[in-house]
């Protein structure tokens, strides 16, 4: 399939994933599917962003676009790192593929980039909702890792 391929794939079935777990977690800790998705827009509209529990295009769209976008990167350093290893064998070496990426991925978003550039569900979500949808993040990984070729 090749390289961009196989990280669009990861990165499409990460970003439905965590998506739809931080949608959920959000409904269950904060009574709004959006309030996580819209805090992601904080990258792009500030602090403001977190206190929004509404659908709408310019926070939540702009949160879901934020998401898929750094899905794409961290699809794309799993599939330079551990591409071919994790296709061949068995599937639990997608796993800890998908695993590794994710712990990678929250070492980078909370330890050391600026806050600016934190996903912002820790805004809405809290520690146990955070490592739900990371944990996530490594299911849906190793899913796209394995579905490529």
């Amino acid at each position: 399939m090749g390289f961009p391929k196989n990280v669009l794939i990861s990165a499409g079935i990460a970003t439905v994933a965590t998506t739809f777990a931080a949608a959920l977690l959000g409904r269950r800790e904060t009574g709004s599917y959006a309030a996580p998705l819209n805090a992601t827009s904080h990258i792009a509209f500030g602090d403001e962003a977190a206190d929004q529990d509404d659908f709408t295009i310019r926070y939540t769209a702009t949160g879901v676009v934020i998401n898929a976008l750094a899905m794409v990167s961290w699809a794309a350093i799993q599939e330079y790192v551990a591409g071919k290893w994790a296709r061949q064998g068995p599937p639990v070496r997608a796993l800890a593929a998908g695993t590794a990426t994710s712990a990678v991925a929250y070492v980078t978003d909370y330890h050391v980039v600026p806050e600016r550039l934190t996903p912002g569900f820790e805004k809405r979500l809290s520690n146990e909702a955070l490592a739900i949808v990371y944990g996530v993040l490594a299911v849906g990984l190793a899913l796209g890792i394995r579905s490529g070729k």
